[in-house]
């Protein structure tokens, strides 16, 4: 007698074989983490050299335990990297297209390289497929690639599976979901069927995927995107509003962060948000809207406020020292958009550093990952240091923006002594509690009141 139930069942539940096109963020980490279940699979882009690296193992981005686990996959044999997509997609049940789709001028998704991706599969399939929407797309992608490909030899379908993964934290979120979100359309019983397979290592307690139908997969990945940057603009105009009226956005937070229908996420001021995701998705959304004759004027403003919050950190530089910061020397602690990655796409540290420089200043900046990055950008307009005290030797202020691990703690009598002003921008408000106006430091965060810290 077969296990479970008889041949059929096991059928059902074999590995599954995969493409994921696109090694980006999103692709990699998918790729590897599906092999990681025991399904193979090939990870195709058209960057050769890219390719190349990632057969040595080298890893285009920084994130915590990807390079282990992307080299023990490899060496198993689950994973496997190829610029050939027609050889790839020769003997595979899924291809995910995980591209990238920049914005446009007006804000609206690029999906240019979406698009061609899936002619391309069409093109090459030997046999009937199933094409998965990994990429973040505007909704009415999804019926547009079907109908892109209706004249294929084969059946194709198209499955619409948007990430929910956050840099820094990726693998733990694609292999402990709080939900996968699939849409497909009713009658594409071979889709479901076979994403239900792809993910049941990952919904071994059957409560993990929410199934719903293409479009209101990708509203929801765009929906929950403007949700969470909602949050955080909100807190960042309440913080403007604390320094004015006496109050201390620290203790807000806790107080509005307590009532469990708001919850203690996404709650904390600081420089705006930044990332690959928020910035690109809330502008997305309305723009996408907008196409559609309506006008998101939530999420519009989200945006920006954002956009407008960033000039803080001069306009507390001009606070402290004048209207006059020609010749001021700048150290910058952070760089990336947040902790845990070397990405600084839309980062705050951007806009910062071309704010300071066209203001005059000198600028000295230290990331545990990201410098490479930000050499890229700048060049040798600003200076980048190996040590973060080396940062801070003669500088007349200091601006947190990152809040890595290794700054939360520092110490602050060398801090004091290496210092020409002792000026301290909390952009995180991380040091609130160590009473640093009582060692001799200019301090102020955002939305506490400087005067009791």
């Amino acid at each position: 007698m077969a296990p479970f139930g008889g041949a059929e069942s096991v059928l059902a539940f074999s590995a599954v074989k995969l493409c994921v096109i696109g090694t980006g963020y999103v692709g990699l980490v998918t790729g590897t983490c599906f092999a990681a279940t025991g399904q193979r699979v090939v990870c195709v882009d058209k960057d050769a050299s890219k390719i190349e690296r990632l057969k040595r193992f080298e890893i285009p981005i920084f994130e915590p335990g990807l390079e282990e686990m992307v080299k023990e996959q490899a060496a198993s044999g689950r994973l496997t990297f190829t610029t050939d997509l027609a050889a790839a997609v020769r003997d595979v049940d899924l291809a995910f297209i995980a591209v990238g789709t920049p914005p446009t001028h007006d804000g609206e998704a690029d999906l240019s390289a979406v698009f061609a991706v899936a002619q391309s599969l069409a093109e090459h399939a030997t046999h009937d497929l199933v094409i998965v929407m990994k990429s973040t797309v505007p909704v009415g992608t999804n019926a547009q690639v079907q109908k892109l490909i209706a004249g294929a030899k084969h059946d194709i379908q198209v499955a619409s599976n948007p990430e929910f993964l956050k840099e820094g934290g990726a693998i733990n979120d694609f292999m402990y979901p709080d939900r996968i979100v699939i849409g497909v359309r009713p009658g594409h019983d071979r889709a479901r069927r076979l994403m239900d397979r792809v993910y049941h290592p990952l919904n071994l307690s059957n409560t993990k995927i929410v199934w719903m139908n293409p479009e209101s997969a990708e509203v929801t990945k765009y929906a929950a995107n403007t949700m969470l940057a909602m949050r955080i603009s909100f807190m960042n105009e309440l913080a403007v509003l604390c320094e004015e009226v006496g109050a201390d956005v620290q203790s807000v937070r806790m107080g509005v962060g307590s009532d469990p229908r708001i919850g203690p996420q996404f709650l904390h001021a600081g420089p705006g948000y930044g990332g690959s995701c928020f910035p690109k998705d809330v502008k997305a959304l309305v723009a996408v809207a907008r196409r559609h004759g309506i006008e998101l004027e939530l999420a519009d403003a989200t945006n920006r406020v954002n956009v407008r919050h960033r000039s803080f950190v001069v306009r507390k530089l001009k606070k402290q020292f004048g209207a006059e910061l020609q010749g001021k020397r700048v150290a910058l602690w952070g760089l990336a958009f947040k902790p845990g990655t070397d990405d600084i796409r839309e980062s705050p540290s951007i806009t910062t550093i071309e704010f300071l420089l066209n203001e005059g200043c000198e600028v000295v900046g230290h990331d545990p990952e990201a410098m490479g990055n930000i050499k890229e950008m700048f060049g040798d307009s600003i200076k980048l240091v190996d040590d973060a005290y080396d940062a801070v030797v003669d500088a007349d202020a200091l601006i947190l923006l990152t809040e890595w691990r290794e700054y939360q703690y520092p110490e602050f009598e060398r801090i004091a002594e290496l210092m020409r002003t002792r000026v301290v921008l909390d952009g995180r408000n991380i040091w609130v509690a160590y009473k640093l106006g009582e060692q001799g430091f200019d301090y102020d965060g955002v939305g506490i009141q400087s005067d009791t810290v």
